[in-house]
């Protein structure tokens, strides 16, 4: 691993990434619907279910939902009868996952505070494992993913749903335009809280384009890698199969 990490526009040192990233996520969660409807335009609720349909939850299957502490991931494959691990390396995001759970009488959920890098599941655990605009906050990512490989059982599919590179003409800009002016003013009407949302926008910058992060995947050993784009790269469904 390198010297050091981004932390948005900063390069600063691994320990000091994952604490300021957590930082970040106890500062926002209780307000995480408000953060996703700023950064994304309220169409973060699509792209999941979009996301979900292509993980196919079947009944009975183990599905690991890491960096999903506050649930919108896990309560739409819970409905399909699998059997999810949420787990997420912030327990205040986790605090607000099971306090809506239990608002929403979903139960049957395992709550599991964990290191996307260092997970504590045994070899060939899981029968999926999914992750939604988490991967880019994490400190070590070749690290996460070679773990997303190694919990997974032989015919285990990955799942990253992520913030990307748009590569559409124009739209590009304006979202530029939007992303790094406005949402940071939006976080601070919101949330009072303009430097965690400018960090969550500038995180996006530093994350690989899809053709890298794609080959990220397949280097991690999985093998059926796909890329799947969505509005022209803004966000991408990123996919692969353990054998």
């Amino acid at each position: 691993m390198n010297d050091t990490v981004s932390f948005g526009y900063e390069d600063v040192a691994p320990d000091e990434k994952t604490r300021r990233v957590g930082d970040v996520f106890a500062s926002v969660a209780a307000r995480y619907d408000l953060m996703n409807d700023a950064m994304s335009g309220g169409m973060h609720r699509l792209w999941k279910d979009r996301f979900v349909a292509r993980v196919k939850p079947g009944k009975g299957e183990s599905i690991l939902d890491m960096a999903g502490g506050t649930g919108d991931i896990a309560f739409r494959m819970a409905k399909h009868g699998a059997a999810i691990t949420v787990a997420d390396i912030n327990p205040a995001m986790l605090g607000v996952g099971m306090e809506r759970a239990e608002k929403r009488g979903i139960d049957g959920l395992v709550w599991s505070e964990q290191n996307a890098e260092t997970l504590d599941f045994a070899d060939r655990s899981f029968d999926a494992y999914t992750i939604a605009f988490g991967i880019r906050n994490v400190t070590d990512i070749p690290k996460a993913l070679r773990e997303a490989h190694r919990v997974l059982k032989r015919g285990g599919r990955f799942f990253c749903l992520e913030f990307s590179t748009v590569t559409w003409p124009g739209f590009a800009d304006v979202y530029d335009q939007y992303s790094h002016k406005l949402v940071p003013k939006l976080g601070k009407l919101l949330a009072n809280d303009e430097d965690s949302y400018r960090y969550l926008i500038e995180s996006i910058r530093r994350f690989p384009d899809m053709p890298t992060f794609e080959r990220m995947i397949a280097d991690a050993g999985f093998i059926r890698t796909r890329v799947e784009p969505i509005m022209g790269g803004l966000v991408a469904i990123h996919s692969g199969w353990k054998i």
